[in-house]
C-alpha cells in the first residue's frame, strides 16, 4: 500500500476535467489503485481523496467521513450529483492546499450516482460532512477546488496565504 504524493495546487491535473471511466479497462487494477488512495487519504488525514489529487485523470473518489466514529468507506466509480438541495456553510480545506482554510455553502443536502468498485450502480442520499465530502470530490473530478467556489475577494485572500504557504509544500 504504497502512499503517493499528493498533488498541490497548480498542477495542471487538479484544473482538468476526468473523463468517464471505462469500469471493464480499470478493473483489473483497481483494488491495488484503491488501496493505494486509501493509505494516502488516512495518511494525510483526510475524509476524501480523487483520483486527480495523486495525479491521476480517472474519473474515480474515495470518501469517509467516519459517521459516529465508525469507518463507512465509500468508492465512487464516475460520480454524478443528481439532485442537491439546502445551503450549509461551513469551513472547507482541501489536501491538495494544505493549512489552507476558508468559509464555503455548500448544498445542505446531495443525492449522488456512482458505482461502486465491483461496478456496480448505486444511489447515496447525504446531508452535512457527507454531503459536502461528496460536493469536494466531485468538483475535483470536474477540475474545480473548492477555492474555485469561494466570491472573488475571499478568493483573492486565500489564493496569497497559498503563495506565502507554497514554497514549503513537499
Amino acid at each position: 500500500m504504497p502512499i503517493r504524493r499528493v498533488v498541490k495546487h497548480g498542477e495542471r491535473v487538479l484544473k482538468t476535467p476526468c473523463p468517464p471511466v471505462d469500469f471493464a479497462a480499470l478493473a483489473p487494477r483497481l483494488p491495488a489503485l484503491l488501496r493505494d488512495l486509501w493509505a494516502t487519504m488516512e495518511a494525510a488525514r483526510g475524509v476524501g481523496l480523487a483520483a486527480p489529487q495523486v495525479g491521476l485523470s480517472l474519473r474515480l473518489a474515495v470518501v469517509d467521513v467516519r459517521p459516529e466514529g465508525r469507518s463507512r468507506r465509500l468508492v465512487l466509480v464516475n460520480p454524478e450529483l443528481v439532485w442537491a438541495e439546502g445551503e450549509q456553510r461551513e469551513e472547507e480545506g482541501c489536501l491538495s492546499l494544505p493549512g489552507v482554510y476558508a468559509p464555503l455553502a455548500r448544498a445542505a443536502r446531495v443525492r449522488a450516482r456512482a458505482l461502486d468498485e465491483r461496478g456496480r450502480p448505486f444511489e447515496l442520499a447525504a446531508e452535512g460532512l457527507l454531503a459536502r465530502a461528496l460536493q469536494h470530490e466531485i468538483d475535483h473530478l470536474d477540475g474545480k477546488l473548492y477555492v474555485d467556489r469561494l466570491p472573488f475577494e475571499e478568493r483573492l485572500k486565500v489564493l496569497d496565504v497559498v503563495k506565502r504557504v507554497k514554497p514549503g509544500w513537499a
